[in-house]
């Protein structure tokens, strides 16, 4: 089938039609199919079309002058290869359930495509992803890494479910500063530690973290001193930030978690703020890093904490906060 380039985009005449109206390539126009870089460099490669004045090689190389076009046409090779049709969306590619096309079906998915080294802005990310929840889509993310391999992430904005066990009453604790930690003289198995607070230091003392401390003070449980003087909350807080320049964000995921009645401890052997158990769970069951709405992590570090999370069977969520609360944004690698 013939084609033409007219420096902007690719053209068939009415004869292109058929491939609109079978396979879902292209854009009707009054005078025939207007073809997306993708779609024209896809079909020229699997001889469907030839482009005049082109070969592909010609043709792709004129195409990959456009800033990201060759890992959009690697991802829609890779779509179209697996049985979906694609065409341009909101975000990169919108694509349809198989077996359907436009006009006659539904999109299933919108994806966005980045490199490995692209980062990821979350307050970007979770406006796309609300944009595709309000189109009642699923929103993926499709990562082009340096040896044109591409990998699927699924994210969801998750609302923490209210679904573990009710934990514990704890009784009120007068408890001593101890550098930028705290420690309680409790007996073992204690309110303290059946609730999920706290390491035990021995038989008579236990440790509590910054995070638990803070977050016990606030809810008027802990009474923190120092030398018979009491420490209030900001005082503490002050003190810990002081060395700890993420406090204020895993103060605030942490805090939301327990409002959840999730258990938060230190996730530090994952490389991550907190492992999180529900209920009297023996494993944990989610990763959570506490993030700045407005933070950027690289595709590459998140692409470590999504395999990390997966090798030891745990959903990966970052906290991401904000002055009108904290967004948990979960990604997973996914097989389209």
């Amino acid at each position: 089938m013939k084609a033409t380039f007219d420096g902007t985009a690719v053209r068939l005449g009415n004869e292109g039609r058929v491939l609109y109206e079978q396979s879902g390539y292209g854009r009707l126009e009054h005078d025939g199919v207007k073809l997306s870089d993708q779609e024209a460099l896809y079909l020229h490669h699997r001889q469907k079309i030839e482009v005049s004045g082109y070969t592909f090689n010609s043709l792709f190389s004129r195409f990959a002058e456009r800033p990201g076009f060759l890992r959009s046409f690697l991802v829609y090779r890779d779509l179209r290869e697996r049985g979906y049709v694609v065409q341009a969306g909101p975000h990169d590619f919108r694509v349809f359930k198989r077996g359907e096309k436009p006009g006659t079906g539904e999109s299933l998915y919108l994806i966005r495509v980045l490199s490995e080294r692209d980062p990821i802005r979350f307050v970007k990310l979770i406006e796309e992803v609300v944009a595709s929840r309000n189109m009642r889509k699923q929103y993926i993310l499709a990562v082009v890494d340096d040896e044109e391999e591409l990998t699927y992430y699924e994210i969801k904005l998750q609302k923490l479910a209210e679904s573990c066990d009710h934990i514990p009453a704890v009784m009120a604790h007068d408890t001593m500063l101890v550098g930028k930690s705290a420690m309680v003289l409790v007996a073992p198995h204690s309110d303290l530690e059946q609730s999920g607070f706290g390491k035990r230091l021995d038989d008579e003392r236990l440790m509590l973290a910054p995070v638990e401390l803070l977050y016990l003070i606030g809810k008027g449980i802990i009474e923190l001193k120092k030398d018979g003087i009491t420490v209030g909350k900001e005082e503490y807080f002050a003190l810990a930030g002081e060395t700890d320049g993420e406090l204020a964000e895993k103060n605030k995921v942490y805090t939301e978690l327990r409002g959840h009645n999730f258990i938060p401890r230190t996730g530090y052997k994952f490389g991550h703020h907190f492992r999180v158990y529900c209920g009297k769970n023996v494993h944990s069951d989610m990763l959570v890093h506490a993030v700045e709405k407005e933070a950027s992590l690289p595709m590459s570090a998140i692409s470590r904490s999504v395999r990390m999370a997966h090798s030891v069977k745990k959903k990966m969520l970052f906290g991401a906060v904000h002055t009108t609360g904290i967004q948990f944004v979960e990604f997973a690698r996914i097989k389209l």
